[in-house]
């Protein structure tokens, strides 16, 4: 199976851009080669960028303050295990901890230094990084590996308190979400959604259809249509097969 999964609201777009950013950091920072690295750090310019729009932090704080409450009111249900509650409410408090000591707009320590943002200003010119345009960044491309990983590792320190901010969340998000089994007649799908508040929508399918979903979503209906992906045309063509697939509405 694959999984889509498709942001309703803005601030669910960012935490999935964000998840997204420190995997790919993660990924390329872990690897040896100079070119992994180039691309490690374009990743954390992307990130500061992205953390810079609005006020990452103090949404991050009330969203997961929400969900603490949320979660506070569930004592004493017996339905509800006990210390699996107190293992989420734990990762909430450790989170909301980070994101309260962590001093300054997201990614600022970046953006304060001022040879990573000539590199950045370069890096937006095709080509821009090359080594007669910065002699500096290709001497530091040739140290050994580890010493460009360990300056990686503490230019991406500052931001790790919004990864794990980021991954509790979207767990919960996830978590909140039951899957139920469809078929799209002739590739189409619709279902009204009676007013409920959705903040992600997931779709899964067998892989081997070959088939990737386009979602639309309002307050009132999600349609789901199944394309036939291909790279050898602008254009995709819309299928006219029965699809089997699950989806689940999750919220926040």
């Amino acid at each position: 199976m694959i999984s889509f999964e498709f942001p309703i609201v803005e601030r669910v777009r960012i935490l999935l851009r964000l998840e997204e950013l420190f995997r790919r950091l993660t990924h390329f920072s872990d690897a040896d080669g100079a070119d992994e690295h180039h691309v490690a750090l374009q990743t954390l310019f992307d990130m500061a960028e992205l953390g810079a729009r609005g006020d990452l932090k103090s949404e991050l704080i009330q969203d997961l303050e929400r969900q603490r409450f949320a979660l506070e009111a569930l004592r004493d249900n017996p339905a509800i295990a006990e210390h699996a509650l107190d293992e989420v409410l734990g990762e909430i408090e450790s989170a909301m901890s980070r994101q309260l000591e962590y001093t300054g707009k997201f990614g600022h320590e970046l953006r304060d230094n001022e040879w990573l943002m000539n590199i950045k200003q370069r890096m937006a010119i095709a080509g821009g990084a090359c080594q007669f345009d910065l002699p500096s960044y290709y001497y530091w491309q040739n140290l050994p590996a580890e010493a460009r990983r360990a300056d990686l590792q503490r230019w991406a320190a500052p931001l790790l308190a919004t990864r794990d901010a980021v991954a509790v969340l979207l767990k919960l998000l996830r978590d909140s979400g039951k899957s139920n089994a469809f078929t799209a007649r002739q590739g189409a799908f619709q279902q009204m959604s009676g007013g409920k508040v959705v903040h992600l929508i997931r779709v899964s399918i067998d892989r081997k259809l070959g088939v990737a979903p386009e979602v639309s979503a309002n307050k009132y209906a999600v349609n789901v249509r199944f394309i036939e992906p291909t790279t050898h045309s602008a254009r995709s063509r819309a299928s006219t097969d029965d699809i089997p697939f699950t989806l689940a509405f999750c919220k926040l």
